[in-house]
């Protein structure tokens, strides 16, 4: 059955062009092919039609990319959401072993999906009940593709910075980014 979100794609604004010269002609197919495409960061993370040409994407090249053609296509039911959640070994497979070795339970980590009527669309995880992030979410806010750059860092930062504060956390902001950058570098493995 197809989801109730799709919508054909309209030859008249860039993305869109792009999407149907690869024969993607509707948002379904063009959700497909962007999940399909490995994880990966993309040279300039705030790029996002850089995932076509690299072949990769994070979530947030993605699911901006998927933004972008809905906003072309004037599909505005489709939303845009950043998210701060808590990363640990239940929900980002991989990562534990990481953790452990630093004492941490989880680590703030900056998220993106899109959302059709209050249900996640996640085109990045494979989504399993037991290993989903949508119970371990802290905050979340709706934003533009544009936003996925500098904005979505600082952001970031920011959280962590006052986790790390309210929390008594025994590492500097500087460690923590550390052991955070090691885990997502185990799950480009």
């Amino acid at each position: 059955m197809e989801p109730s979100y799709n919508f054909n794609l309209k030859n008249i604004k860039p993305v869109s062009k792009s999407c149907i010269a690869l024969g993607l002609t509707d948002f379904v197919s063009v959700c497909n092919y962007v999940k399909e495409l490995p994880y990966g960061r993309n040279t300039d993370r705030a790029n996002y039609t850089s995932i076509l040409q690299e072949n990769k994407g994070t979530c947030s090249t993605k699911h901006a990319f998927l933004k972008e053609i809905a906003m072309e296509n004037e599909a505005d039911h489709m939303l845009f959401y950043l998210c701060i959640y808590k990363m640990k070994e239940a929900n980002t497979i991989g990562i534990g072993e990481i953790l452990a070795n630093y004492n941490l339970a989880y680590i703030p980590e900056a998220h993106t999906y899109l959302k059709f009527q209050n249900k996640i669309l996640d085109f990045t995880r494979i989504e399993e009940s037991q290993t989903s992030f949508k119970n371990a979410i802290l905050f979340e806010e709706e934003i533009l593709p544009k936003q996925i750059g500098d904005y979505k860092l600082a952001f970031h930062k920011n959280y962590i910075k006052t986790w790390i504060k309210d929390n008594n956390i025994p590492y500097s902001f500087s460690e923590i980014w550390n052991i955070r950058e090691t885990c997502i570098s185990q799950l480009s493995k």
